[in-house]
This record gives C-alpha cells, sequence and structure tokens, in this order.
C-alpha cells in the first residue's frame, strides 16, 4: 500500500492505495504550526479506526502548495510511517510537457491534475478545480499543458464578503431554490452558487473559442464542483478523487517502473 498526500491552503487531503484500488480517502485542516508529531498523532489515530495497518504502508508521494509544510509532513512520514515519502517537484517524472513561461509558478496539484485527467480522459481538456483558488487548466490535443487561469477561490470569496461588511452572516454554500433571494441567506447563497456558475461558464467559453475546438472534455474536481456542476452543462464529468488518484500514478512510473 502507498500514500498520497494533496497539501493544499485550507485542507490536506490524504488517499490510500493497495494497488489501484482506493482503501481510503479523508482530509483534515491545514494548520501551519501543527509540528509532524501533532499530524503524525492525527495520522495514526485515522487510520488505525479504520482497520488500516500502518506497517502495510511501503511508500508515499506529497503534493504541496504550501512549502511551510513540506519538511513537517516529510518528517512525519519518516517518523510515523518509516517511509521517505517522493515531493512532487523537479526531477518528478511526469510525462507531460508543459508550454507556459516559467514552469516553477506552476502549482503542484495543477500538474498533478493535468496528468490524472489526461490518463483518465484523454484530451484535450479544461481541467477546473474548485480549491482555495478556482483553476482552469488547459490541455491542449498533444497533451501538453498550455496554460490556463486563476480565479478567486468560493470559500475565500464568501469569507471576503463576510468579513468586509458588519452585518452579513456566515452560511453555508448551498442551492438556493431560487435566484431571487427573499432573504439574507439565500441572496448571499444565490450570490455565490450562481455568480461562480456564470463565471465558469463563461471562462469555459472563452476558452474553447481560443482553443477553437467546441468539444474539449471539461473535468471538476475540488470541494464545491458538485455544487456548481449541477447548475451548468459545459461540465463532463466531476472527479472528486482526480487529484489523489494522479498522485498514485505518479507514484508508479517513479517508483514501481524503475
Amino acid at each position: 500500500m502507498i500514500i498520497c498526500l494533496d497539501v493544499g491552503n485550507t485542507n490536506i487531503k490524504y488517499a490510500v492505495f493497495n494497488g489501484e484500488k482506493l482503501k481510503i480517502s479523508f482530509r483534515v485542516a491545514t494548520e501551519h504550526k501543527k509540528t509532524s508529531d501533532e499530524y503524525g498523532g492525527q495520522l495514526i489515530s485515522i487510520l488505525q479506526n479504520n482497520s488500516v495497518c500502518v506497517s502495510d504502508i511501503k511508500g508515499g508521494i506529497i503534493s504541496s502548495v504550501v512549502p511551510q509544510l513540506d519538511y513537517t509532513l516529510e518528517r512525519m512520514c519518516v517518523n510515523y510511517l518509516k517511509i521517505k515519502p517522493l515531493s512532487l517537484g523537479p526531477g518528478l517524472k511526469t510525462g507531460m510537457n508543459m508550454r507556459v513561461d516559467n514552469v516553477k509558478e506552476v502549482g503542484a496539484d495543477r500538474v498533478v491534475n493535468n496528468v490524472a485527467a489526461v490518463r483518465k480522459y484523454g484530451c484535450p481538456l479544461i481541467i477546473i478545480d474548485f480549491g482555495t483558488a478556482t483553476t482552469f487548466n488547459v490541455v491542449d490535443g498533444k497533451g501538453e499543458f498550455i496554460g490556463g487561469v486563476i480565479a478567486p477561490g468560493i470559500k475565500g470569496s464568501l469569507d471576503s464578503l463576510v468579513n468586509g461588511t458588519a452585518k452579513l452572516p456566515r452560511v453555508e454554500i448551498e442551492r438556493p431554490a431560487t435566484v431571487i433571494g427573499k432573504n439574507t441567506i439565500t441572496n448571499m447563497q444565490s450570490g455565490i452558487v450562481f455568480g461562480f456558475a456564470g463565471l465558469v461558464e463563461y471562462i469555459v467559453k472563452k476558452i474553447k473559442r481560443e482553443m477553437k475546438d467546441d468539444a474539449v472534455t471539461v473535468v471538476a474536481t475540488g470541494g464545491f464542483s458538485e455544487v456548481i456542476a449541477k447548475e451548468i452543462s459545459c461540465i463532463d464529468n466531476v472527479d472528486k478523487l482526480l487529484t489523489l488518484e494522479g498522485l498514485r500514478y505518479l507514484y508508479s512510473i517513479n517508483c514501481l517502473e524503475n
């Protein structure tokens, strides 16, 4: 078995795979001040509660957009799982050409999503990740990453709205019954859900126009992908485990085939 860690600004997503089969996946909050012992104790407890034998985990891989936690989580893996994890970065084989101005600027999670989506859905592709930021990755018909879009994230936008106004409450991000809200909560939910649905639909339309291809497959992942996908027809597939499955694949081509 191997363990995959997708370290984001808001959550750390974990998955344990037995071969290609997912055994367990879960997420915990990203906390910059936590030590490797605190993360390790939390991880061991969750694994044991889900009947995963820690000694059966023989390898791991980490994708991180939070550099402050890279050493902490590597030490956690070494001390608590007795493995030296791979880290997504220079020297790791991905099999994907990156036709952008500066490859180093591309977040690790975006690279993993590209690799996983091409392998699973073919190309050309638009991959939308509804995470802390809302990212659009564009992969052309040759399977090359040619760029994309970074927009504000759904939760961050709501937090900004609440924190920047004195009287607006914190609300659940869910679809209201109608666009026209009858109270403050449904007004806010309408603005967030339908507003982001419109943003996604318009950006996808513009990308397809620039690619001169209306048949591009659109794949959505991330926490709010299902909420937005229900509102628009341009998203072809929702794949919540895309990043973690991509990490499993990258581990396999960098370790198991050597």
